[in-house]
């Protein structure tokens, strides 16, 4: 199981990439894990604007579809179109190839409440 450190993490699995005031989001090596094969992912459209904790999309796998939630507020400004049609980059690559989308971040401080890839790891090991 890969926890990368310059990462941020939700408690709902989501982990976030921050790159000026953008971020990258995607699902984290531990959901795809147990969600299992990917066969599906509905991201939102470019320009479309979220709050800290709505979905933005969905994940469905053989064993259950799961909503993604938006650990940042912000707007989409690119969606991985390369899931459409190989959602299974987000087994193969999960914090490469699988991201979900970027967004446009309207509010730095949100970063500050997102996990550290050890009190990430701690809580799923934990549960």
């Amino acid at each position: 199981m890969e926890f990368p450190p310059e990462l941020y993490y939700t408690k709902e699995h989501e982990w976030s990439r921050l790159e000026g005031d953008t971020v990258t989001i995607g699902i984290t090596d531990y959901a795809q894990s147990e969600l299992g094969d990917v066969v599906f992912v509905e991201l939102p459209e470019t320009g479309a604007k979220f709050n800290h904790g709505d979905v933005f999309g969905t994940i469905e796998a053989v064993k259950a579809v799961s909503d993604m939630y938006s650990p940042v507020s912000g707007e989409v400004i690119e969606i991985n179109t390369a899931l459409e049609e190989t959602p299974e980059l987000v087994n193969q690559s999960p914090y490469e190839e699988g991201w979900m989308i970027k967004m446009k971040l309207s509010d730095k401080a949100v970063i500050d409440s997102l996990l550290s890839a050890e009190a990430y790891q701690k809580m799923i090991e934990g549960e």
